[in-house]
């Protein structure tokens, strides 16, 4: 049996991960997946021992910039909805806010420029996929779930069902414009979100 890989830990090792983790998304964007582990190592200052150090393969290291890059995109976003939750508040404007976080974090250059590439890899790699959607909206999926089936003014039979549709109202068209490297402006960027919000409440309002 093998031994367990040993991950290097403590703060210096952290800020290296941190370097190789910026440089691999860097060159991942601009050079594709088939770009060489050296040419991440020499963007990051490191050899390219340390980064199979800390990422096994090349494989691994680009699932973790999909993780790391969707946890600074939509992160803060999911804590202030749970916290909003938590609270109390008005479920129209959780989800307002919501959608709007969400559009703001998965729109931006960066992140379309990452989906295309993953898009372009997942047949070759379908785990990069899974990744996405796991890092992506999915993780809203249970708070949201929860939060909804305790309202006694809303019924919603096939809460899967529900949420595809409350992604494709306010989420879904701003990803394909992005992808075509198009932005909507931000006035109709928040009506779609708040129209968006009414009218998935009003459907399945109770």
């Amino acid at each position: 049996m093998s031994a367990t890989k040993h991950i290097p830990s403590g703060e210096r090792a952290a800020r290296k991960r941190a370097a190789i983790l910026r440089a691999a998304r860097e060159v991942f964007l601009d050079s594709g997946f088939d770009t060489g582990i050296d040419q991440i190592a020499a963007e990051a200052g490191v050899s390219k021992v340390t980064v199979y150090n800390h990422f096994g393969s090349k494989e691994e290291l680009f699932i973790e910039v999909v993780r790391d890059s969707l946890e600074q995109a939509l992160g803060e976003s999911l804590r202030v909805m749970r916290e909003d939750l938590r609270g109390g508040d008005d479920i129209r404007e959780v989800l307002v806010r919501t959608a709007r976080g969400w559009v703001r974090g998965l729109v931006n250059r960066d992140i379309s420029a990452l989906r295309a590439l993953i898009t372009a890899e997942s047949r070759r790699f379908p785990e990069l996929g899974r990744a996405w959607r796991e890092r992506g909206p999915d993780r809203f999926a249970g708070p949201l779930t929860e939060a909804l089936s305790q309202r006694n003014d809303l019924r919603i039979p096939n809460m899967d069902l529900a949420l595809v549709q409350f992604y494709a109202l306010v989420l879904y068209p701003h990803i394909v414009h992005s992808a075509y490297g198009d932005t909507l402006d931000e006035d109709f960027t928040d009506e779609l979100i708040t129209t968006g919000v009414d009218m998935f409440l009003s459907y399945y309002r109770a």
